[in-house]
């Protein structure tokens, strides 16, 4: 199973970026997709996550300014970022909960991150 994330880059306070990430190899299922983010000299937290069933869940910080969904076919997740900060600063990171086969267990993979950097 491969994540590939894009379209991290550098943008000024108040601009808009769009990630994406998208999913592929041997896939049973996904259940969950999502983006987290680690800032230098930070742990990895969480951005915000979907389900199959288009339940979604924001970190506190992100509320009302970044919006996260998924394709048709649901393999591929989506990160619209609005009116970034500053401290948006970090390198994004999409995340898949899923199974490869019918009989596997659920598992977590990551992508390779994309560096999202806010700057005037």
């Amino acid at each position: 199973v491969q994540l590939q994330a894009s379209g991290g880059g550098l943008v000024q306070p108040g601009e808009s970026l769009r990630l994406s990430c998208a999913a592929s190899g041997t896939i049973f299922e996904i259940y969950v997709m999502g983006w987290y983010r680690q800032a230098p000299g930070k742990q990895r937290e969480l951005v915000a996550t979907i389900t199959t069933g288009s339940s979604t869940n924001y970190a506190d910080s992100v509320k009302g300014r970044f919006t996260i969904s998924t394709n048709d076919a649901k393999n591929t997740v989506y990160l619209q970022m609005n009116s970034l900060k500053p401290e948006d600063t970090a390198v994004y990171y999409c995340n898949a909960d899923l199974r490869r086969s019918r009989w596997a267990g659920r598992g977590e993979y990551w992508g390779q991150g994309t560096l999202v950097t806010v700057s005037s």
